[in-house]
Formats: C-alpha cells, sequence, structure tokens
C-alpha cells in the first residue's frame, strides 16, 4: 500500500525530490554504513545523475547528506563551502554503471583512520532510495528502518540461528535478503526490522558461531 510519503515525497529543499531529497539521503547513509566522520569523499554519478547533477542541485545534495545534513537542511544549497569548512574534501566524476538504476550514485568514503566504504544508492523517486550494493556485497535496503548487516560463513541454518535470536527479543522483520559470493563462501544477511534493536541483542548474534560481524544502522 502507498504510504503518503511515497506519493508527495520529504520535506525538502531543492528543485526534485529524486535529485535533491534522494541523493541526501543516500550520501546520509553511506556516511551511517562509514560509522565516522568522513575526510574525503569520491562520488561517481550515473545515468540521469551524471547528465544532470549540476543543475539539480545533486552534487551539494549528496554532499549534504555525506555531512549528516537532513533533506530540508537550509544549508543544503550551501553544503560544497560546509563541506571545506568541516574538512570534509570531494571530488565528482561522471560514469556509466551497467544495469543500474538512472539516478545512480555510487560514494567512496575515508575516515581520517584510514578506514573506508564504498556505497552505491539509486533515489527512486519521492525522496525514496536503494542502497543496493555495500563494498563488493550486494544488498537492498531502503533506509527507512533500523536494519541489520550481517556477513556470515555460507553454512546450513544460519538464517535460523538469527532469525530464532530476533524472535526471542520480540524483534519483527519485514524486509529480509541473502547474498553471497559462491557456495560455502561468505554470505550476507540484510534484515530491516520494525521499531529499534537494542545493542545487546546485537552482541548476541555476534557471539554465535560463523557470525563473522554484525552492524545495525539506523534509518534516515
Amino acid at each position: 500500500m502507498l504510504q503518503v510519503f511515497d506519493i508527495i515525497g520529504p520535506i525538502m529543499i531543492g528543485p526534485s525530490s529524486s535529485h535533491t531529497a534522494g541523493a541526501v539521503r543516500i550520501g546520509k547513509y553511506a556516511r551511517s554504513i562509514l560509522g565516522t566522520v568522513p575526510v574525503s569523499a569520491l562520488i561517481r554519478f550515473s545515468g540521469s545523475f551524471a547528465k544532470t547533477y549540476k543543475g539539480h542541485g545533486t552534487d551539494k545534495a549528496i554532499v549534504a547528506g555525506i555531512l549528516g545534513m537532513e533533506t530540508d537542511d537550509e544549508r543544503i544549497r550551501i553544503s560544497l563551502e560546509v563541506a571545506k569548512e568541516e574538512g570534509l574534501a570531494y571530488t565528482f566524476e561522471e560514469t556509466e554503471i551497467d544495469g543500474a538504476h538512472p539516478n545512480t550514485a555510487e560514494i567512496f568514503l575515508k575516515d581520517a583512520d584510514g578506514s573506508e566504504i564504498l556505497v552505491q544508492g539509486a533515489s527512486i523517486g519521492g525522496g525514496n532510495i536503494i542502497i543496493n550494493k555495500i563494498n563488493n556485497t550486494v544488498v537492498s535496503i531502503s533506509g527507512k528502518s533500523d536494519t541489520l548487516i550481517i556477513p556470515h560463513e555460507d553454512v546450513p541454518g544460519m538464517i535460523a540461528v538469527v532469525t530464532k535470536i530476533l524472535a526471542e527479543h520480540s524483534v519483527n522483520i519485514h524486509g529480509f535478503s541473502l547474498c553471497r559470493d559462491h557456495k560455502g563462501g561468505i554470505a550476507v544477511m540484510t534484515i530491516e526490522i520494525d521499531g529499534g534493536i537494542d545493542e545487546s541483542i546485537n552482541q548476541v548474534i555476534l557471539s554465535q558461531p560463523h557470525i563473522l560481524a554484525s552492524t545495525i544502522l539506523k534509518a534516515i
């Protein structure tokens, strides 16, 4: 069922929910995945984004998100100047990503300690987004709800292990995807949940055999 937000889009600054609000959310989610303050950003625009990002302010919007701004922040218009003041170096490139949604951005972030992340996301209309790649892992994350990202060894029973823990703690799942590099290799669960999730539950998941990591990404 469509929600009001899906029809009219978010409260925002800028001319286009897809090219502005969606871009802000992609940038902000990339920052969330990095988990620290980025000091450099390489932003590659594909498809329609590559053709129109300057005219539609997508460059300012995505940098605003990387800086942690909301879609209605008045500073979006001057985000490039704010980035310089806050020590964020940024570079824009135009590219073509095969099979990608027309409004796709690929963001490579790095922090002062050298930690880095590559995030690919698409703005799909009305301010809605899909994060479809983190580093080399294919995912499907809307960003509308708290999400668990769980890399694990590809052995039988792992889905049951994790979902049993969530059920025991009354955590309701409303979205689930799983991908792997090859049979018996590394798989990644992406679990979108209703409401929030306590870090103590995450620690229980982390304690299980064959779980390599577990990260809570907050809704944006």
